[in-house]
């Protein structure tokens, strides 16, 4: 949905209220579909599932694309592979939002070298269905604009999960024991500007009311068609403005 708005200091850059539920040091993105030329070739860095989005960030700080932002409300068919002689793999596409530095949509394959695309599709895909019950099917999306002050580097407790989980759903945190690197990850004092597992408001993981739970309950098999465990669903997508690699850069630069 957004190329380049990402990262920050040779790290992540996440908004405040936003955590990282899993990370991943080993994967391979590829994307096809698109002629801009950041998309161009393989690229190998660190994936992040936060609870608003997956960000990728490169190794390789030559690299045009240093990072890519895809937030649960820009995925469409989103799907987890298991070919019988390579590794597993999670497709599907994103589109492209105003001021997001590229247009249209383009497809992506991710490849998790390390292992454990399964499990962190699957995460992906709960977090995405939990943070679509915050946002009216209808409803125009909420205003975005660029991170209004600067932002710093995080200890972890400022972005880590809650150990509980979300409304009953425990990510596979024992499947990615890895943690980012220390002054890697980086905090704006914006919020995000589409809703996430907790909605807008961030509450606390635990104490929910008698529908959220029910809600959760539901959300636990909605994902999945049991006859095609393989593949599963996200919300469609809805329109927001992310910023320019300029206005992000420039927050630093400042």
């Amino acid at each position: 949905m957004s190329l380049n708005t990402a990262h920050a200091d040779h790290g992540v850059l996440i908004h405040a209220g936003e955590c990282i539920i899993l990370f991943s040091d080993n994967v391979v993105v590829e994307f096809y579909g698109n002629e801009t030329p950041e998309f161009k070739g393989s690229k190998n860095g660190r994936m992040y599932l936060t609870t608003h989005r997956m960000i990728y960030n490169s190794k390789n700080n030559a690299d045009a694309m240093r990072s890519f932002s895809f937030p649960f409300i820009a995925l469409q068919d989103v799907t987890v592979e298991q070919p019988m002689f390579s590794a597993n793999f999670i497709k599907g596409k994103v589109r492209a939002q105003p001021n997001g530095n590229f247009i249209g949509e383009v497809k992506f394959k991710l490849t998790f070298k390390s292992g454990g695309a399964i499990e962190f599709g699957q995460a992906m895909l709960k977090a995405a269905h939990l943070a679509s019950r915050h946002a009216a099917p209808d409803a125009p999306p909420p205003p975005y604009t660029p991170p209004s002050g600067p932002w710093y580097a995080a200890p972890p407790p400022a972005y880590a999960p809650p150990p509980q989980g979300y409304y009953g759903w425990i990510p596979p945190y024992s499947a990615f024991p890895d943690q980012p690197a220390p002054n890697s990850v980086f905090v704006s004092t914006s919020p995000p500007p589409y809703p996430g597992v907790a909605g807008a408001g961030y509450p606390a993981a635990a104490g929910f009311s008698g529908a959220d739970a029910k809600a959760a309950e539901a959300a636990q098999s909605a994902y999945y068609d049991p006859n095609k465990p393989q593949t599963a669903y996200v919300p469609p997508p809805y329109s927001d403005q992310p910023p320019t690699y300029q206005e992000s850069t420039s927050k630093k630069d400042n």
